[in-house]
């Protein structure tokens, strides 16, 4: 067991009931203390009553002994070996001593298994094996009356004493084991929660990245027609205008729905529903005042979708014409819904090409898109694949028509 270290961790009751409250756990280890001292105390003097032979009266010594061994466990939390060595060491001067048998291995049994829940496994099973050798030097090896005490008492009362040591070793292994449990179960719904959270950001990363993108783009673009047309073509110019002020509304209120979700529980939830395959005619209409013809084409019977797998062909369509805006030269695009796979939905967006020359304000390498579009397949358990073709640019997506992510995560969870 030499890689075995402490668990120097709030316990896994912390936060939890009464122990939420500091002063609880730092008063907890005295509290128990002084219960088990007067348990010690009382049972001692109970049972000396009732042993035969008699043992030593308890005497000042005697009960200095058996309050030794709770004050030892005041630190059985912050220094679990010295208490567990030294209620051992107590529990021998108070064996040699000839007192009454009773309670007072109480004091080394929770020591004891302080120690093995928190690591320190050597030194319990040190102790602990100390102990026993010692108690079977006091009732065999000693000579009769050499202490008070000592002498043989009897092979069953050592079966017994033999035992009782098992039965310890045996429910400190069973406390560790339990505690190891809570402590993993703790920190898997720790790592559930953050997981959840880092999904949620991502989400809203995603949803941000293509609403803005999306509409800035078409924005950019009306906003270079309107300054080239204002003096020569002020109709024109106003057209563009009024396609910015549609797009930035638009955008808007979009932004608006998303960051709804981040309000409190008791905020209004958004009132729009999210946008769907629906809303494909909005898009090639805002392409169009981009300069950009889409053609939208289906195959086989349209089905209904899921909330999340519409929001996902919605988007990946927007981030694939956004780009076509952004980064090509050809003023058409091609927009395939095949709806003949089986429990799927096929969406393909052709770029004729060829690709435009970058702005100089445009920064090097890709942006998010193409990894948000990857993302939003993969987590209804779809795939995505984007690249060159034939002299443009295709992106092929594939999504389960039947489940929604959080649908898809679940069935996969129960298999």
């Amino acid at each position: 067991m030499s890689g075995e270290q402490p668990w120097r961790g709030p316990g896994p009751w912390h936060g939890r009931g009464p122990w939420r409250f500091p002063w609880v756990r730092a008063g907890w280890p005295v509290l128990s203390s002084v219960v088990i001292a007067v348990i010690q105390v009382a049972g001692s003097g109970a049972a000396a009553r009732h042993q035969v032979p008699p043992r030593h009266a308890l005497d000042a010594f005697g009960y200095l002994l058996l309050l030794a061994g709770p004050a030892l466990l005041v630190l059985r939390r912050r220094r679990p070996v010295v208490a567990v060595a030294g209620t051992g060491v107590v529990l021998l001067v108070y064996l040699a001593a000839g007192y009454p048998y009773g309670p007072v291995f109480a004091s080394f049994a929770v020591a004891y298994c302080v120690a093995v829940r928190l690591g320190h496994r050597r030194a319990a099973w040190a102790t602990l094996g100390g102990v026993y050798l010692g108690h079977l030097l006091l009732t065999f090896a000693m000579p009769a009356g050499w202490l008070p005490g000592t002498g043989h008492g009897g092979w069953w009362q050592e079966l017994g004493v033999t035992a009782l040591a098992l039965l310890l070793a045996a429910v400190a292994e069973l406390v560790r084991f339990r505690f190891e449990q809570i402590v993993a179960r703790r920190a898997a719904e720790e790592a559930a929660v953050r997981r959840r959270a880092d999904e949620e950001r991502l989400r809203m990363a995603r949803e941000l990245h293509d609403i803005l993108a999306h509409s800035i783009s078409l924005i950019h673009v009306q906003a270079g027609v309107a300054l080239e047309l204002i003096d020569d073509q002020p109709e024109q110019a106003r057209s563009a205008l009024v396609t910015i002020k549609a797009a930035s509304k638009e955008a808007l209120g979009e932004v608006r729905q998303v960051l709804g979700t981040l309000r409190g529980p008791g905020a209004a939830a958004p009132r729009r529903p999210a946008p769907g395959l629906d809303r494909l005619p909005e898009l090639v209409e805002q392409a169009a005042h981009a300069g950009l013809t889409v053609t939208v084409r289906s195959s086989g019977t349209a089905r209904a979708l899921p909330a999340g797998a519409g929001l996902a062909a919605f988007r990946i369509v927007q981030e694939a014409l956004t780009n076509v805006i952004r980064h090509s030269a050809a003023r058409r695009a091609e927009v395939l819904l095949d709806w003949t796979v089986p429990e799927g939905l096929t969406v393909r967006i052709d770029d004729p090409g060829p690709a435009a020359q970058p702005e100089p304000a445009e920064p090097p390498g890709g942006g998010n898109g193409l990894a948000g579009m990857r993302e939003r397949a993969e987590a209804l358990g779809g795939t995505l694949a984007a690249g060159p073709h034939q002299g443009g640019f295709r992106v092929l997506a594939w999504l389960p028509a039947g489940r929604t992510a959080d649908g898809w995560r679940r069935d996969e969870a129960d298999r």
